[in-house]
């Protein structure tokens, strides 16, 4: 008996997953040239990471770049980093807050956050309960991004509260930072196995398991990003690809404007229903400084 007849995966097969950039694959350009640079190279909209940029933090700023570029804000990043723990006062629950409102003002479908820092143990206390209520509250995706223990020679920090895994919490949605996964020596697939349907938002990036948090691009490292795109394809998976690099090892612009041209084009190639091959060009010499 002759084999079945297998159709080819069709455009109506491929799933909902839209290709971003944040804005902090820029820096330390400032974030017009993040919306510029989504338009000209054909990224589907942007994510906002707040920090001191006062472009950051103003929803009518952002707007006017959205509606001048026409790159919609797909998602924001709350200003939960060490490097932007002043940004809107001291109060990281408020923070939290006042971003998801941002992301409803900008009509936004998500918004990322980190897990407490460990020194903040009263936010801890009520975090899963704040992100649970928000979602609810909003209808906007409060995706809790998966973290690393933090290293130093031969000792390890536990520097966040409850706990830095989510897979280890009972968080509804779950940001999968590629980057993070590396340095936290974890295997991104086995991730996805993990977090299963509560996956909704993933950085794309490349690392080396090394102790720093690379953010390299997408290809240049060894987390294997091309099978994780795949797998996202063959489960039906639907959200935003975010890419997460960092740039500032860029001599020239031109370098820049390539790394991000690059990482589109290896996100394009897998999250295709017919992958095909796409080599990650080598970059310029990335120094440890360049680490985020």
């Amino acid at each position: 008996m002759p084999d079945p007849i297998r159709s080819e995966p069709q455009e109506s097969d491929v799933p909902d997953v839209r290709v971003t950039l944040s804005t902090a694959s820029v820096f330390p350009r400032r974030v017009p040239l993040a919306f510029e640079s989504a338009a000209e190279l054909g990224y589907d909209g942007v994510e906002v990471m707040i920090w001191s940029e006062e472009v950051t933090q103003n929803p009518r700023s952002l707007a006017k770049l959205a509606a001048d570029t026409g790159m919609p804000v797909r998602s924001v990043h709350a200003p939960t980093l060490l490097v932007s723990q002043r940004v809107w006062g001291r109060s990281p629950d408020a923070k939290l807050e006042r971003t998801a409102e941002m992301a409803l003002e900008l009509g936004a479908e998500t918004v990322v956050v980190h897990p407490p820092f460990r020194w903040q143990y009263k936010y801890a206390r009520q975090f899963q309960e704040q992100v649970r209520q928000l979602s609810e509250t909003t209808g906007i995706t409060i995706a809790v991004e998966n973290m690393y223990p933090w290293r130093g020679g031969k000792r390890e920090f536990q520097a966040y509260l409850p706990g830095w895994d989510p897979a280890e919490h009972d968080y509804d949605a779950v940001t999968l930072d590629l980057s993070h996964a590396s340095v936290a020596q974890q295997d991104a697939l086995t991730l996805l196995d993990t977090f299963g349907d509560r996956l909704r938002h993933v950085h794309l990036a490349d690392g080396n398991k090394g102790p720093r948090d690379e953010h390299l691009v997408p290809g240049r490292g060894s987390m294997q990003a091309e099978k994780v795109l795949q797998e996202l394809v063959a489960r039906g998976w639907s959200g935003d690809v975010c890419v997460e690099i960092s740039t500032r090892a860029a001599r020239t612009a031109a370098e820049r404007h390539d790394d991000l041209a690059a990482s589109l084009e290896f996100a394009r190639a897998h999250l295709s229903p017919l992958p095909h091959e796409f080599h990650t060009p080598p970059g310029p010499h990335h120094r440890p400084h360049d680490a985020w």
